[in-house]
């Protein structure tokens, strides 16, 4: 049976964790009150007349009478078993004063165990106001949440309403039909660059629909933004009322550029040559659409959060009866009317959060899913992925063929010398790229695998701060089944391209086989079935597209997280470059490998490739800055671009090598190093600080070994100057050569997984310190005052 502390600890709100009761604290301070019972009935034993004579049969007898004696009773500190806790409270104090003639030592350990029995009351008190405390805000924050989110449902119907109304009246007029319909459009389109792509609305309605749908908005407290009549109504009335503007994020390019001309399109739309002041633009749909899709997503995340605050709720109430309960079974008291104390409070009584639950729910199947309830719990509690030991089979058996394969490929080249000093650099210059290119990214996702181990195991919430979807998100297993069943597919057609070559196979169709794999292995990527985790692998080309365009898409932790990880893959990005110039040139059938190497275009590629990482994450930086407006991001730009200028000096330096590259090279790479340490150290993971708890360290750790951070510190130092060896000529073979690269980007790809986990870790306690468990999805509907429109 599982003991209720480790399930409290595995089932609360990681976020959270701070206000939960503390159980364990409590459970320490009940075993001191045990511990005081046993020594006060230790007491009472030997220093009663009795325990002179020795035992005998008469001593159950004895201690009867001792039980049932007024003045042994007060010696002890025993209570009757069906009193409260408050009334034996005032009678201990009571038997304290009648026993003034007892012995030191007796009172002395009476007053023992009642002040730890005061103690513990006193931390439950503590714990139970922080609670209480705790609910009762994050209450009201969900009540005004949830109020807000009902007016900005109300306005998107109206508007909603809107827009129906003005097809109606263009079908009309098109047929000819006379009929009440919006007879004058218009608004303004108004943005606000830092906020993101904005579209005013505005309007002068003179038909009797059009009048009930603005009189509906007007109940809210809202006007029009944009036309000379709805201003000089208003200023004429004596009272300016908000008006109303749609606010789109700018999450996408054409967003993003809309929002970029959108001071342009203002300044024309509110030129002196629109005498009235009205225009004739026209409320734009996909705006309307998006606006509901916001709407929608607060409300789904709304609900999420009513869900961890009624869990809160619950587990600590479970908390407090546990902890209780155990404190009658030890103390031999009655808390009962501490427990009912206990249910009379605001986060027990109150059913807020169960009604406001009931009242997303009504309206989401109302107005989101045309009243499919079965739909709209699709949405609103989404199903847990369950896991499966067929997962941990696959992953046991792809671990097992993958090494005996491997096995087999080492016996096979040692066999035949394609790795000797003496054979041709046929093989190396085939094989090599692609497979390399499989091993590292397969490296990679098996360092992926242990870092979703560690965050689970950890408690560190990755799906919240990755923003995954809990029912599609990858697990460890899941990774690690990739990772090996692609290592699998690789060395066996490795194998078959060794076999095949050394039966006498014609070389252009051996060489081949890599180039096919590579084929697969892309339309497996890019496969439309639902199979082979496609949710994961379309998101992945998200990811990759907002990267590569990254200065027009909104930057999330996501998309960050993996352009650092490009950044040590550069090694298999030139292996990518190497293996298309192999197979457009048509090397495999030619094995004229000079002509991509010697080519100015393939060298003018390979500094592409090896910037391209270091500015998708400083343009990134640069929309970050943009958008939040903290230098900090313009500082880490200035770490990437100091790691570009770093990585092109060495790139100039192996083509061509001088002894003034060589120094451009040491200048420029221990600058970026030292860069590169200080904000690992200090703004990723959070440790330097000479103020800490925990020396050099962070005041609070997950881990509790420390010496596992300062060895972490000292693993990735080692590894952050591995470029040494670039400008280290060894003397050394082909197949040297080509070992010892693939053997230091591996060891990139090992310090990037290392880094992973306490970069996250420390986004995680971030989150914690500000408890932050729910995302705040933005609100499509803003109220702007009429003399800023």
């Amino acid at each position: 049976m599982v003991k209720f502390s480790k399930e409290l600890e595995a089932q609360l709100i990681p976020e959270w964790k701070e206000v939960f009761v503390n159980y364990r604290q409590l459970k320490k301070q009940i075993k001191r009150v045990k511990l005081c019972r046993l020594s006060n009935n230790k007491c009472s034993d030997h220093d009663t007349p009795f325990s002179e004579f020795g035992f005998s049969i008469f001593d159950p007898v004895r201690s009867l009478l001792r039980r049932i004696s007024p003045k042994c009773s007060g010696d002890c500190g025993g209570d009757n078993d069906n009193d409260s806790v408050q009334g034996k409270r005032k009678a201990a104090q009571g038997e304290e004063e009648e026993s003034e003639e007892a012995h030191e030592t007796e009172l002395v350990q009476l007053f023992s165990e009642e002040d730890e029995v005061s103690k513990f009351f006193e931390m439950l008190d503590e714990e139970l106001d922080k609670v209480n405390g705790f609910y009762t805000i994050k209450e009201r924050e969900f009540i005004e949440r949830g109020g807000a989110l009902k007016k900005q449902l109300r306005m998107l119907l109206d508007l909603k309403q809107l827009l129906e109304n003005r097809r109606g009246c263009t079908f009309s007029k098109r047929s000819n039909v006379t009929s009440p319909c919006l007879s004058n459009l218009s608004s303004t389109r108004n943005s606000d660059y830092s906020a993101g792509n904005t579209c005013d609305v505005g309007e002068a309605v003179e038909t009797l629909q059009t009048d009930e749908v603005m009189a509906a908005l007007e109940k809210h407290g809202l006007s029009f933004v944009g036309t000379a009549v709805t201003r000089s109504k208003s200023v004429k009335k004596g009272k300016l009322k908000p008006a109303l503007r749609i606010d789109i994020p700018a999450t996408a390019p054409v967003r993003t550029i809309s929002a970029a001309m959108s001071g342009l399109w203002e300044d024309i739309i509110n030129s002196p040559n629109k005498k009235d002041g009205a225009g004739d633009i026209l409320v734009n749909r996909k705006k309307m659409q998006c606006a509901e899709k916001m709407i929608r997503g607060a409300f789904v995340e709304f609900h999420r959060g009513l869900g961890l605050l009624k869990t809160y709720r619950s587990l600590n109430m479970l908390a407090f009866t546990k902890i209780l309960k155990k404190f009658d079974k030890v103390a031999n008291r009655q808390s009962t009317e501490y427990l009912n104390r206990v249910k009379v409070t605001h986060f027990i009584s109150s059913d807020m959060a169960v009604r406001l639950t009931d009242d997303v729910e009504s309206l989401f199947t109302k107005h989101f899913t045309d009243n499919d309830k079965k739909k709209a719990m699709k949405f609103l509690r989404p199903n847990q992925q369950k896991d499966t030991h067929m997962t941990t089979f696959f992953v046991g058996l792809f671990t097992g063929c993958f090494i005996s394969m491997f096995i087999v490929y080492a016996m096979l080249a040692h066999m035949s010398g394609m790795f000797s000093r003496g054979s041709p650099p046929t093989y190396m210059e085939t094989v090599y790229p692609i497979f390399s290119m499989f091993a590292l990214l397969s490296l990679h996702l098996f360092m992926y695998g242990c870092n979703l181990f560690m965050w689970k195991t950890t408690r560190v919430n990755y799906n919240f701060i990755f923003e995954f979807s809990t029912k599609t998100a990858l697990k460890s297993r899941d990774a690690f089944l990739i990772c090996t069943s692609l290592m699998t597919t690789v060395i066996g057609t490795m194998i078959i391209h060794l076999i095949f070559k050394a039966s006498g196979v014609p070389p252009s169709q051996v060489d081949a086989l890599p180039g096919l794999l590579l084929l697969i292995f892309i339309a497996l990527l890019i496969c439309p079935l639902n199979i082979l985790y496609r949710p994961t692998r379309y998101f992945f080309l998200r990811v990759i597209r907002n990267i590569v365009f990254s200065p027009f898409y909104k930057v999330v932790m996501v998309d960050f997280f993996m352009a650092d990880q490009l950044t040590s893959q550069i090694p298999l990005l030139r292996h990518m470059e190497t293996t298309a110039c192999f197979f457009i040139a048509r090397n495999f059938e030619t094995h004229h490998f000079d002509t991509c190497k010697s080519g100015k275009l393939y060298r003018q590629l390979a500094y592409v490739i090896s910037f391209a990482p270091y500015y998708w994450r400083a343009m990134q930086c640069a929309r970050r800055w943009f958008d939040e407006s903290d230098p900090n991001h313009l500082a880490n730009l200035g770490k990437y671009v100091s790691a570009l200028v770093a990585a092109g000096a060495r790139l100039t330096y192996a083509q061509q090598p001088s002894h003034l590259w060589m120094i451009l090279v040491l200048v420029t790479s221990v600058v970026a190093t030292i860069y590169q340490l200080y904000w690992d150290f200090v703004m990723d993971w959070g440790f330097l600080n000479p103020n800490s708890e925990n020396l050099w360290l962070r005041d609070d750790l997950i881990l509790k070994n420390k010496c596992i951070y300062y060895i972490s510190i000292v693993v990735n130092v080692v590894l952050r100057v591995a470029w040494v060896e670039t400008i280290m000529k060894f003397n050394v073979g082909m197949f040297e050569s080509r070992l010892l690269d693939f053997s230091l980007a591996s060891l990139e790809v090992i310090r990037r997984g290392h880094w992973n986990f306490y970069r996250l870790e420390n986004e995680h306690l971030n989150n914690v310190g500000k408890f932050r468990a729910v995302n705040t999805v933005p609100l499509p509907f803003r109220e702007i005052g009429l003399d800023d429109s």
